[in-house]
Parts: C-alpha cells; sequence; structure tokens
C-alpha cells in the first residue's frame, strides 16, 4: 500500500482526529461507512505512519456498548486493507467507572512493513524503545509508561458534574526525527444562550485554559522538548454572540422566557417584514437557522472569520488552512451525509494543530514532489455527528535536522546453543509481566508488572498463554512477528514468587522485593536476544 520507502520520497504520515461517539450508538448502521471511508482515505495517501486519535470511544452508553469498541478495534487491527501495517498501538481507556480518570479517549498508531526502525518513548524509564509487534492497552492506562494521559480537573468545568476531557501523549521516533502525538478531547458549550450573552463566550475562555494547561504541560522541564502535534476535538466555536449578528444583522429579537423562573428559555429572530418569518430560534440545545445552506455555500469558509479561539495561541500553535466545511454537527440519520443537526451553529471543533516546529517538519520543501493535505473524510455519507479530519504530508530526508542524530548503543547479548546458562541480572522497572501460575503471601507492595518484549526478542517461535490467579487486572494483548503473549496487569498488593517454563527447559525464577523498583534474577538457556534503548533523541541514531 505504501510502497518501497526510499529517501527521495520521504515518510508518508498521515494524521488522523475523529469523534466516533456516534459508531457505538449505532454501529450496524454508521461502523461499515466508517471504516469504508476511512480505508478509502488509507489507501489514497498510502502513510507510513498512521496516527488516528479518537474521542468518546464507547459513545454515551459505555458498559453496553464495550462490546461494540472491541469489535471496532479487532476489525482495524485484522482488516484486509491494513495488511501491509505490521507493528501497531492502540491505547484506550475504557475504565468508565473511574470518575477519577476516564477520558473515553482511544489512540491507534499504525506503522507499515517497509519503515524501519520505529522507536517509542518511556515516560517513565525515559528511554526509547524499539517497536515491534502489535499491542492494545485498555481500561488503566494511567500506569502504561508509553504515554501520559491526564484528565482535566473537575473545577475545569463545574457546570458538568462528569466530564471526558482530558489528553493522551505518545512520543514516537522514525526516519531522522522524533516528535509528540497529542490526542484531545476540550470542553463543549453546555448551552447555545449562554454562549450567546458575551464575545467571547464564557465556555471559550474555560477551552483557553484548559488547551494552555496541554501545552504548559508538554513542553515543561521534564522531558525533552520536541516538535507536537496536537489532534483532536477541540470544540472551539464561531464566536456565537458575532455569528448570530451577522446571520440574523436585519432580524428582530423576542425573548421568552420561564414562567417560573423568568430566565430567558428562547430566543427567536425575526425577519422584519416578509411576515415576519422566523429566521433563528435558540434554545439550550437548539440552533434552528433558516438557510444551512451557508454552512455549506464554499465550505462554509466565509464564516471562518468569526473562528477566533485559536487565535490565542498564534505564537505556539499553526493549522494549514481550512478549506472543508465545519465538522459539526452532523445529522446521525445514515441516510443523511451533508444534513446539520439544528442542535448548534455547526463550527470546525476537529482540528489537527502543530507547534512551529512541526509545522516546519510538515512543511519543508525538499522537492516539488511534496505535497500536503488537509480535510475531512467521509464528506458525503454520514460519519456521525463528527466528520473525521485528516493532515497528510511526507518527511523528507534531513527535515528534522533539530532532532539531532547521535550515538546509538544497544545491548545484545547471545547465548549460543551449548546448553550452558547465561544468568545476568538487572533491576527493572515493570510495566507488564510474564505472570504464570504463582504463590504469593500478603505484603504491602504495589505490584506493577513487567514484559519481555520492548527489549527482548526471542529468535525460537512459540505461543505462550499465562494464567493469572488475580481478579483485578488491565487486559493487554501483545502480538509478535514470532510468538503472541497475552498478558493481565495484576493491581493487587502482595509479594510473588513466581515460576513458569518457557519449552523444554527454559525456567525463570522471579523473586520479587516489596518495592516499586524489582530486582529480577532471570536464567536462560540457549536464548538469544536484543536489548535496544535510547534514553534521548541525542542518543538516537535511525538507521
Amino acid at each position: 500500500m505504501a510502497g518501497k520507502l526510499t529517501a527521495t520520497q520521504g515518510t508518508g504520515i498521515l494524521l488522523v482526529t475523529a469523534n466516533v461517539g456516534s459508531l457505538f450508538e449505532d454501529p450496524d448502521n454508521l461502523q461499515k461507512t466508517w471504516l469504508r471511508e476511512f480505508y478509502q482515505t488509507v489507501q489514497t495517501h498510502k502513510p507510513h505512519f498512521l496516527a488516528v486519535h479518537c474521542q468518546e470511544v464507547g459513545g454515551k452508553n459505555y458498559e453496553a456498548s464495550m462490546s461494540h469498541v472491541d469489535s471496532f478495534v479487532k476489525e482495524l487491527l485484522s482488516s484486509d486493507a491494513m495488511r501491509e501495517y505490521n507493528r501497531a498501538r492502540v491505547y484506550l481507556d475504557e475504565n468508565y467507572q473511574s470518575q477519577e480518570h476516564f477520558t473515553a479517549l482511544g489512540s491507534f498508531y499504525f506503522i507499515h512493513d517497509s519503515l524501519k526502525n520505529v522507536h517509542q518513548f518511556d515516560f517513565k524509564a525515559k528511554k526509547f524503545k524499539k517497536v515491534v509487534g502489535k499491542e492494545t492497552y485498555s481500561e488503566t492506562l494511567e500506569s502504561t509508561p508509553s504515554l501520559e494521559k491526564e484528565k482535566f480537573p473537575q473545577d475545569y468545568f463545574p457546570e458538568c458534574k462528569w466530564s471526558r476531557k482530558g489528553f493522551i501523549r505518545t512520543r514516537w521516533a522514525l526516519a531522522d526525527c522524533a516528535f509528540d502525538l497529542v490526542n484531545i478531547h476540550l470542553f463543549h458549550d453546555a448551552s447555545n444562550l449562554v454562549a450567546w450573552e458575551k464575545s467571547p463566550s464564557v465556555y471559550s475562555g474555560t477551552r483557553q485554559k484548559a488547551l494552555g494547561y496541554v501545552l504548559d504541560r508538554i513542553t515543561d522541564q521534564r522531558h525533552e522538548k520536541l516538535p507536537y502535534f496536537v489532534f483532536g476535538d477541540f470544540n472551539f466555536r464561531l464566536d456565537s454572540k458575532q455569528v448570530i449578528e451577522s446571520l440574523c444583522s436585519t432580524a428582530t429579537l423576542q425573548t421568552v422566557r420561564a414562567a417560573d423562573t423568568n430566565e430567558v428559555d428562547k430566543l427567536i429572530f425575526r425577519e422584519s417584514d416578509n411576515d415576519r418569518k422566523v429566521v433563528l430560534q435558540l434554545e439550550k440545545k437548539l440552533f434552528n437557522y433558516v438557510n444551512q445552506d451557508v454552512f455549506r455555500e464554499n465550505n462554509g469558509t466565509s464564516l471562518l472569520e468569526y473562528d477566533k479561539e485559536l487565535s490565542v495561541f498564534k505564537d505556539r500553535l499553526h493549522e494549514l488552512e481550512i478549506s472543508f466545511p465545519p465538522s459539526y454537527p452532523y445529522s446521525e440519520d445514515s441516510s443523511q451525509g451533508k444534513q446539520y443537526m439544528n442542535t448548534r451553529c455547526p463550527a470546525w471543533c476537529d482540528r489537527i494543530l502543530l507547534s512551529p516546529s512541526a509545522r516546519d517538519l510538515a512543511l519543508k520543501p525538499e522537492n516539488e514532489e511534496k505535497s500536503i493535505v488537509y480535510d475531512n473524510i467521509g464528506p458525503n455519507v454520514c460519519m456521525g455527528d463528527h466528520k473525521p479530519v485528516f493532515l497528510s504530508f511526507r518527511i523528507t530526508a534531513g527535515a528534522g535536522k533539530g532532532c539531532q542524530r547521535g550515538r546509538r548503543y544497544s545491548v545484545k547479548r547471545l547465548c549460543e546453543n551449548t546448553g550452558e546458562h547465561d544468568k545476568h541480572t538487572h533491576t527493572n522497572t515493570h510495566t507488564h509481566t510474564h505472570t504464570h501460575t504463582h504463590t504469593h503471601t500478603t505484603h504491602t507492595h504495589t505490584h506493577t508488572t513487567h514484559t519481555h518484549h520492548p527489549t527482548h526478542t526471542h529468535t525460537r517461535t512459540h505461543t505462550h498463554t499465562p494464567h493469572h490467579a488475580c481478579t483485578q487486572y488491565t487486559h493487554c494483548t501483545t502480538t509478535h512477528n514470532t510468538h503472541t503473549h497475552t498478558q493481565h496487569t495484576a493491581r493487587t498488593t502482595h509479594m510473588h514468587t513466581h515460576t513458569h517454563t518457557l519449552h523444554q527447559h527454559n525456567t525463570h525464577k522471579h523473586t520479587h522485593t516489596p518495592h516499586t523498583t524489582h530486582t529480577h534474577t532471570h536464567t536462560h538457556f540457549a536464548q538469544a536476544y536484543t536489548e535496544e534503548v535510547f534514553s534521548s533523541v541525542d542518543q538516537l541514531q535511525l538507521s
């Protein structure tokens, strides 16, 4: 699909943002169409690296919809359209029972088999690690070291008793550069009436505060500063007061108040003549304008002058020129592909934004054939209430000069198949584990787990399914070219002594001390493996 990767053509990148809440409300009618249009976009642009940031995974009824989420993920990972993407990372925040942490975000990353030596950053170990196989992480993402995830504090949006808004950040290294990808979901307009009261609206101020927090967070001193792409549902809206005054410039206003509270319940804008025809009716969740064509004609770009929320961040965030219609709120009727719902004023909520250095990375001209496309997906069909938005570009050779090429180091241990044992001891902070039949005694100890595969590549082919006695776990599925692991991340507190047997004589004995950093003694028989870790971009040289 992507074709052979060459230095002249560069590395094809496709970034997609999609609020997919509608897909899980009506999966039978919407998912098939959504996936068809998505696959067509992938086929058209043929990326080597594909990132899909989803919001509202599971829709509004999370518990009932999680089975639909599983089937959606399986389809993406196993579809014939994606068969040339032999490595993948999927991060799903499915822990809907945790009001403190749940964001309903889902981040999907796919790597084409022609793109070699892709590395992902471990935020806990502060090292890049080579990406192999396909992995899916779900439920409790807070302890997953390959990402940073935060939910915005409740006081950011007190009107919403249980907001799902937040962000997930991952860091990648490919070609000759490294960058951050941030999946984000900002706060919506709770009431059209409140949004209309002043310019800019109170909701605009809330989004500004939240986005500023994210930008400060991803550029603080904890990690090396890199180019970043922030894409998701920003919920940016047109300046309601100004756009309504423009649309209804010759109309007269009628205010309807609730009889019991005397609060404004409805605003009706009527033409001065023409039998006082209603031009716009505005309620808390109603925006019924007489002529929707104004939002579709010339892709609605005449209204971009009222799209002002990004201007506050003009020195920190950049965007390509918008040439597609407002991305929200489309009708969820599967037969209506271009119709907007009469709930909100149409707006460009779904965006892909770039830091100044990321913009240079995407736009740096190295040859005349370099092209960049910023558009929506499925313009003529129903994709749910949000149209996905994508950015396609190529990172050409030398474009990542800001990401210095430095020395590369790797730890290689090779045990010849002579029957001799290769014993080594290392101290490690774990993230996943081979957890097997085990006995344990209760101890006050937070047990996190450890996986071999980011740092150990076994040369022997086997399928291994460990078994857990724990009742609470975070599910993680790992697929390798050479072997498959199905893992569970324990959340219990105890001290473990594990013993397991791998194919014939390979026996590992793990003794866990009651600390968050564990010392492991591993005994390997006739095993070969390679460990590659890089502590910073300066130490990461990709061949």
